[in-house]
């Protein structure tokens, strides 16, 4: 979800990372099969392509890629959300992740948190019409799949409490709120903060036809040189029977993971669970499970979550690692990370997809690797020669739509010339 205002996103805060330790993006890696070609592994694709995820993340945040911008009429933010859907249908994709709780506050008529301020510019402001319940009707109606999107801790961009609506939780239960790195956070060790989160989210799953819950990477936020998250009191009030304060932090996530994929069975039995981490879960050289990566931010230590634990016991229902880096990027090979995660899903009922930037795919910013137009089509030929990945997902719609180098129509061409049904 890119913040346009200050620069940064959870995906070049992770590019940021990496290239601490890895200077230049690297070439493809020597030998790696071209996209389209008679190969083994496009056999395995297309006996697979009648059920595969073919998905698209349409994020609200900061308006990064719905609606344009804040405080549009009703029926122009309606043709935009239209105009994704139908997007999605021409690239021959079937499933739509929406963020509809971008920061503690609601794209539907909530009762607990006020309407998200992307919408009309105020937060709190009504815009007239229902954004999540027409996504999901229009997309079922073009054959789409609606995966809700959900952040379930950050409350805000910045830090005022001020700046949030009179009734916000936050500012009626400012003992929930941490503040850390410019931004204000909602407490996960907090058992009320996470009975909460989750009575927030389910009231959407109760009242939508949605086809899953989706949770992206943040749950402890990414951490900030100089800055500590300040969770004392709340550590000596519930982390005494733990080993560290890494493992309650850890053991609070898994709760929320946990509990989430139990309230949305009960509420909505025919509803998925999935969840995108950040790419790496451990570095080998910190974990001799982990991956042959050299990653500055790992899931496990950094975020608190241990992702490889949700898929191994089967907690939730897909996982979707956001494996942002090209083919032969020397801290984090794509290349290396995709059999990683197969190796992690094989023998579980947990679904793996991949998370693909195909934001960075022509950003002139961007290394040599992704100014090629087939460097995603090579993901998807590498994928389909592992049998534990189940499809991809692309961030995101404005990406999508703009397709600088023509990377998403190569994917198109060499992988997706007929329809596929999403996996269930």
């Amino acid at each position: 979800m890119l913040h346009r205002r200050s620069g940064l996103s959870r995906r070049v805060f992770a590019v940021t990372a990496l290239s601490a330790l890895a200077a230049g993006g690297g070439a493809v890696a020597a030998g790696a099969a071209t996209a389209g070609t008679a190969t083994a592994g496009g056999e395995t694709r297309r006996r697979r392509a009648a059920r595969e995820m073919r998905g698209v993340w349409v994020a609200t945040v900061t308006n990064r890629d719905w609606p344009s911008k804040p405080g549009l009429t009703a029926d122009r933010q309606r043709a935009e959300l239209i105009a994704i859907l139908d997007r999605a249908v021409r690239d021959r994709l079937n499933t739509v992740i929406f963020q509809v709780r971008p920061t503690a506050d609601a794209l539907w008529p909530s009762p607990y948190e006020p309407w998200s301020q992307v919408l009309t510019g105020a937060q709190g402001g009504d815009p007239g019409w229902d954004p999540l319940g027409t996504a999901v009707e229009q997309a079922h109606a073009r054959g789409l799949e609606l995966h809700a999107w959900f952040n379930p801790y950050r409350i805000a961009n910045h830090t005022d409490p001020a700046r949030l609506v009179a009734t916000h939780p936050a500012r009626t239960h400012p003992d929930w709120v941490v503040t850390y790195g410019g931004k204000m956070y909602y407490n996960p060790g907090l058992p009320e903060v996470r009975a909460f989160v989750e009575k927030a989210i389910l009231d959407a799953v109760s009242k939508y036809p949605v086809d899953a819950v989706h949770f992206d990477d943040y749950f402890y936020p990414y951490p900030v040189a100089g800055q500590t998250f300040d969770d004392d009191a709340a550590y000596d009030r519930y982390g005494g029977g733990f080993a560290s304060r890494a493992d309650w932090r850890r053991d609070n996530i898994d709760k929320l993971v946990r509990e989430t994929a139990a309230g949305i069975k009960r509420v909505r039995p025919a509803a998925q669970f999935g969840i995108s981490p950040f790419g790496v879960w451990r570095n080998a050289a910190t974990d001799s499970r982990g991956s042959d990566t050299r990653a500055g931010v790992q899931t496990y230590d950094d975020l608190c979550a241990d992702t490889r634990k949700w898929v191994r016991k089967n907690w939730i229902d897909y996982i979707c690692p956001q494996i942002y880096w090209n083919i032969g990027f020397a801290a984090a090979d794509y290349a290396k990370l995709l059999p990683w995660w197969a190796e992690v899903a094989k023998g579980t009922a947990t679904r793996l997809y991949i998370g693909e930037a195909l934001y960075k795919a022509g950003d002139p910013a961007q290394s040599a690797a992704w100014q090629d137009p087939a460097e995603l089509s090579r993901h998807l030929t590498l994928g389909a020669d592992h049998p534990e990945v189940h499809g991809h997902v692309y961030f995101a719609a404005r990406d999508e739509a703009a397709d600088p180098i023509g990377a998403m129509a190569r994917v198109v061409a060499d992988h997706y010339q007929r329809p596929a049904r999403p996996p269930r």
